[in-house]
This record gives C-alpha cells, structure tokens and sequence, in this order.
C-alpha cells in the first residue's frame, strides 16, 4: 500500500506543477513589498530636488542638475515598472513583459549612468569621498549587469536575462534598504557620521546583492527540477 503511495506522490506533484503553469501565481505580495521600497527613494530624490531649488546658494552645475533629475526620474520608473516584472502571472504575457522590458533597460541605463556621472562630480565634502565612491563602484555593477541581461536577450538566453536583470534590479531598489538600515541602526544607537554612514550604504547593497543571488539560485533549482519532472514523465 506504500509503494502505492509513493509511486502516486510524483504524479501528483507533476499535476500540481501543470496547475501552477497553468495558473500562475500574481506575486502581489512581493509587488507589494518592492514598492514600498521603492516609495522611500523617491519621495527623497522629490525632496532633494525641492532643497536644491530652494536654496540657490547650494544650487549644483547644470550638467549635474540634469543628471540629478534624470537620475530620480529614472529610477523610480525602473523600480516601479520593475517591481512587476516579478509577478509569474505578468511574466507569462509576453506582450507585456516585452513592452515593459522596452522601457525598463533605457531609464535603467540611464539611472546607472546618472547615478555614476553625480559619483564622480559629486562635488561634497572630502569626508564623503568614500560613500561617492561606493555608490560609484555599484552604479558600474548596474550598469554591466544591464549590458550582460542585453547580451543574454539577444542570444534568447532568457534565465540568464532574467537573472542579470534581477542584480540590476536589486542595486537599484538599495535606496529603500538603506532607508531601513539607517533606522534600524540610527534608532537605537543614535547618528552616524560619514565615515558610519558609508558603511550603512554599502551594508543596503550587500543585503539586497544576496537575496538577487538567492532568488536567483531558488529559480534556477525551480527550473531544474520542473524539467527533471517532465523527464520523469515523458519517461
């Protein structure tokens, strides 16, 4: 009666992955949790552009102007449209994954590029060289992973874009993460200064550098294992 059981277990689990294909999940709470994230950079890009315009004395050099907007801009259209790019049902709409990923990879090229042109002229105090230099050094890592999701599209490499893409997306959406680090650090233990607050930034990248890669590993054994199961049945 055992043997029974086990040898029925693997048909059911192959129905259940038909249904789950079939039917696949919207991801609204993932959605739900990348936009939050993604609401905490952008009201504070708003707010640096209403600081800047306000106080003429700090006003920034035009080109930096220009890409300080752009940057904002930008971003907060790749971490919005994004954020929906993760949802199973969505991606199984080709039409809609294609347009979206029309407009996802230029504001992406452009907040990475942005991003890197604010790091190298950022025009600060000596004292946040370093943070202009960490946020440079993940501005390039956006930027190649953007370049590498291109190339893997062309080839139809579709795992290996979705997962360039993902790397991207995770350095971009850092904004909110450092947002939440700083309170979780600053709460309780009070103000960082430059040198702290640097380290709380690269800290944001990291975390989120390692759920991509997670996310990553966790589809790549998904896929894995859906065709190890339609070998077994074709077998």
């Amino acid at each position: 009666m055992s043997q029974q059981m086990k040898a029925h277990r693997p048909i059911a689990e192959q129905s259940e992955q038909k249904e789950q294909r079939r039917h696949p999940r919207s991801g609204w709470l993932a959605i739900t949790g990348l936009l939050l994230l993604c609401v905490i950079p952008a009201l504070g890009g708003v707010l640096r552009l209403t600081d800047v315009s306000a106080a003429p004395e700090s006003a920034l050099p035009l080109a930096s102007s220009v890409a300080m907007v752009a940057h904002i801009v930008a971003m907060t259209v790749f971490c919005v449209l994004g954020a929906f790019q993760f949802s199973p049902a969505l991606r199984t709409r080709r039409g809609w994954h294609r347009a979206a990923g029309r407009v996802l990879i230029p504001a992406g090229f452009i907040a990475a590029l942005s991003a890197a042109w604010l790091a190298v002229f950022f025009g600060g105090r000596p004292d946040e060289f370093a943070l202009a230099m960490v946020r440079l050094l993940f501005a390039a890592a956006m930027t190649v992973f953007l370049v590498r999701a291109v190339i893997a599209i062309q080839r139809r490499d579709f795992a290996a874009h979705g997962a360039w893409m993902t790397r991207a997306y995770a350095i971009a959406v850092s904004g909110g993460t450092q947002a939440l680090v700083f309170a979780l650090w600053t709460i309780p233990l009070g103000e960082v200064d430059a040198f702290g607050e640097t380290w709380l930034v690269a800290a944001a990248f990291v975390i989120n550098s390692v759920v991509a890669e997670l996310l990553i590993r966790r589809r790549s054994g998904r896929r894995t294992r859906e065709v190890s199961g339609r070998g077994a049945l074709v077998s």
